[in-house]
């Protein structure tokens, strides 16, 4: 039966007046409560005004929750979260993890982007969410449902731990052959990038359908698509007219792709390419880096994404801390990388190509198992 979620929940206001030595935690779309989000310490240093989130109690930021920001505390026998935050108590009639795959159900973010206002955020009121229907079965079947969901949850998570750990042995590999790139301990020759460029191609930009199918060709690659590390092809929009495909800038296999715009901390990623479809192109916000006799792609791949070298990076980009930043051709030939001997840099390649076999293995059991937890959530939420 359909109930009204207000008769299940109700707020808890109690703030910190005494200044306990409370842990401050915040709730993020992916790990829920956590502690150190920000990595700096809290604004505020006058903690008596933040409200105490007790164990198994709810939480959210009104202008978070419409992008799934909400959970219930299970990490000690209180904390604390800023003022800004919602925190409710949950009724012994409503198990709380049901509770939670009901808010970060389409089902509950559509309403929210429905009912919530605010100016510059979507800002969901504590009594806005007591008028939410929510389907209430009986507790044994809410458990039911709830080790269902666990379970292929706990999937999607392992496989996204085993993606993680593949990029891990990656980066220690590179360290173990080349050292640090900045450092330089094994004493690799450095010169400017243009010595190991033969050219950097442009992208071009398109006028696409802003709501057409993604996986539809020919197509043009959206800036996601290399800004984390890894080439996501599928992440793209298709032409509203065919005739304006460019071969120019179409993506080949073997195609360094390199984000010369971004914002500030992911600014001039890069992405190699192993396996792409015909007909897909690149935005004018991404160059194509062709290297020359003297540097391999996936070495230079490897050398841009290091954490060592990011900074550099990021130091020949233009733009304020708040903005877009760019990073300009001129700028990229001229900062300086260590330069192993070809033969150096190919014992890279091989493993760079089995461990991209293994991930494109995992991907895909994660989309699958990723599509079956969606259809479960519409099953019991939607």
């Amino acid at each position: 039966m359909k109930v009204r979620l207000g008769d299940y929940i109700q707020e808890y206001s109690v703030k910190n007046k005494d200044d306990e030595n409370i842990s401050v935690y915040s709730v993020t779309n992916t790990k829920g409560f956590c502690k150190d989000y920000f990595g700096k310490e809290v604004a505020s240093k006058d903690k008596t005004t933040y409200k105490i989130v007790p164990y198994g109690y709810f939480a959210y930021n009104p202008s978070r929750i419409n992008v799934g920001s909400v959970d219930w505390q299970r990490k000690e026998k209180k904390v604390i979260v800023s003022p800004l935050y919602n925190v409710f108590s949950v009724s012994p009639n409503l198990e709380r993890q049901y509770l939670y795959y009901y808010l970060k159900s389409d089902f509950v973010l559509q309403r929210i982007k429905a009912v919530a206002t605010g100016s510059v955020r979507d800002n969901l009121k504590l009594s806005m969410l007591y008028e939410f229907p929510i389907e209430l079965p009986k507790l044994e079947n809410q458990r039911k449902i709830v080790k269902i969901l666990d379970k292929v949850s706990d999937v999607v998570e392992k496989k996204e731990q085993e993606l993680e750990q593949l990029d891990t042995f990656v980066k220690s590999r590179f360290v173990e052959l080349f050292g640090d790139p900045i450092k330089n301990p094994k004493g690799w020759e450095v010169v400017k990038l243009s010595e190991c460029l033969e050219r950097i191609d442009n992208g071009k930009s398109f006028t696409c359908d802003s709501n057409a199918r993604e996986g539809v060709f020919p197509a043009i690659l959206k800036l996601s698509a290399a800004t984390y590390g890894d080439y996501r092809p599928y992440e793209n929009k298709a032409l509203l007219d065919e005739k304006q495909f460019v071969e120019s800038v179409e993506v080949h296999r073997g195609d360094l792709l390199f984000t010369r715009k971004n914002t500030p901390d992911l600014v001039g990623m890069a992405a190699y390419v192993f396996e792409t479809p015909e007909k897909l192109m690149m935005p004018d916000l991404i160059f194509r880096l062709v290297t020359n006799e003297r540097m391999t792609p996936t070495f230079l791949w490897q050398l841009i994404n290091n954490r060592e070298f990011r900074p550099a990076i990021q130091g020949i980009s233009g733009g304020s801390a708040k903005s877009m930043s760019n990073i300009s051709k001129e700028r990229l030939k001229n900062i300086e990388v260590i330069c192993p001997p070809i033969s150096e840099q190919k014992k890279l390649e091989g493993v760079l190509e089995q461990v991209d076999k293994l991930k494109s293995k995992i991907q895909k059991s994660l989309e699958e198992t990723q599509l079956l937890f969606d259809s479960l959530m519409q099953k019991y939420f939607g």
